[in-house]
């Protein structure tokens, strides 16, 4: 009979548990969009108000300012752990490429919330979307639509001070550990004559990731871990660099799942 009522309290306490889960998930999911929603309005009107470079650093800050409490909002919750102090290194760095791999959809979050200077390569869905839209053309990310115009707008924002966001697989990760990287961002940095800071992001579930639907619980408690690899200067053959680069996320990604 104990064992009985032992068993029953058990089933009990998982499915509170399970069910807490599921609020939690959505709660914050509905908190960041709603929360994106409103501060892209905010940041559209901002945009036609301000003069651009003032309104570019001012959206940058508040986009952390932003991000931040969100990632602490999520922790609060028990199910999130970030472990994001690596970034703290990059803060004080002017002029630098920074490049990331991309499990999830919310790495950009990760990132902006440490740092509030980097401007984003974004695909240009992104900055058409409602949720982002506002916010993207306040802070000045650039679209990725014409190769030729985003490779001259994102040397410009390095020769000002800024630190450049883009994600080398150009699109979330579908073939573990990384996407085929593509080209552009060596031909940036070497223009900008600027060095590359690899940054590596764990996830400990594909939560978010390339077809992952929103309302799917992952199992939690769920961790994002970012870490910082090596600092390249990019050279002449920036062939040579793309593929150089992708064998070292290769190999560095697979060494931290063994870990």
């Amino acid at each position: 009979m104990i064992n009985l009522v032992k068993r029953g309290l058990e089933v009990l306490v998982a499915g509170l548990r399970t069910l807490y889960e599921y609020f939690a998930l959505y709660v914050s999911l509905a908190v960041f969009g709603l929360g994106g929603i409103l501060f892209s309005v905010i940041a559209a009107v901002l945009y036609q108000l301000l003069p651009r470079r003032f309104g570019a650093r001012l959206g940058r800050l508040l986009i952390t300012c932003i991000f931040w409490p969100y990632i602490a909002f999520i922790e609060s919750t028990g199910l999130f752990k970030c472990d994001l102090s690596a970034l703290d290194a990059l803060a004080s760095d002017e002029s630098i490429v920074i490049v990331p791999n991309h499990p999830g959809l919310i790495d950009v979050v990760l990132a902006g919330s440490r740092l509030t200077n980097i401007v984003c390569i974004m695909k240009k869905e992104i900055q058409d979307n409602v949720l982002f839209g506002g916010c993207a053309r306040l802070a000045g990310y650039i679209r990725n639509d014409s190769t030729g115009n985003m490779v001259r707008a994102a040397v410009a924002e390095l020769k000002q001070g800024s630190q450049l966001l883009i994600f080398p697989e150009g699109t979330r990760t579908t073939v573990q550990p990384v996407n085929r990287f593509t080209g552009a961002f060596p031909l940036i940095a070497r223009r900008a004559g600027v060095p590359v800071q690899t940054v590596f992001i764990e996830y400990s579930s594909a939560f978010l990731g390339k077809g992952w639907p929103l309302w799917k619980k992952p199992q939690f408690p769920l961790t994002f871990r970012v870490t910082l690899g090596k600092r390249f200067m990019v050279g002449e053959d920036t062939k040579s660099f793309v593929d150089e680069l992708e064998n070292y996320f290769r190999e560095q990604l697979a060494a931290r799942k063994h870990d």
